[in-house]
């Protein structure tokens, strides 16, 4: 199959609708835009969330809380996910991202303490909740933070 021999599906288009081509057409004069007003004219676009000049929604809600547009938030690992590791293993991101354990580096790594560890290993994370650091200390592992 070659670029000219592909077409699209049967039915699955339709010619353009000639507008302006007189009264007796039913699409003549103002060319189904009706009459004055935003929509008839051209290069019109409504903006996103237009509600006709009506107060919008997103305006109208009432705003809570801060959102850090500058915060660079950590992926998450639990403990239990540090098990297909051998002991005496250092893992850290580059380890995670080979096993498949991370799909994305992100800023870092923040290691919480769902599951449980069996190896002894060392683990290299930018973070560790307070309960993994335990958890991690009393299966005779290391928490090191990079």
């Amino acid at each position: 199959m070659k670029l000219h021999e592909l077409s699209p599906a049967p039915d699955s288009t339709r010619e353009a609708w000639r507008v302006g081509r007189g009264i007796g057409s039913g699409n003549g004069k103002t060319s189904g835009k009706g009459h004055k007003g935003a929509k008839s004219r051209s290069g019109y676009s409504r903006k996103r969330g237009f509600e006709g000049g009506q107060m919008p929604l997103a305006r109208r809600l009432p705003k809570r809380g801060f959102n850090n547009i500058f915060a660079k938030p950590l992926e998450i690992v639990n403990l239990r996910d540090f098990n297909v590791f051998d002991d005496g293993a250092v893992v850290d991101i580059n380890t995670l991202l080979e096993e498949g354990i991370l799909r994305k580096p992100g800023y870092g790594v923040k290691v919480l303490a769902n599951g449980e560890i069996t190896k002894k290993i060392t683990i290299k994370a930018n973070a560790f909740s307070e309960s993994a650091k335990q958890k991690i200390e009393a299966a005779g592992a290391k928490a090191e933070v990079v």
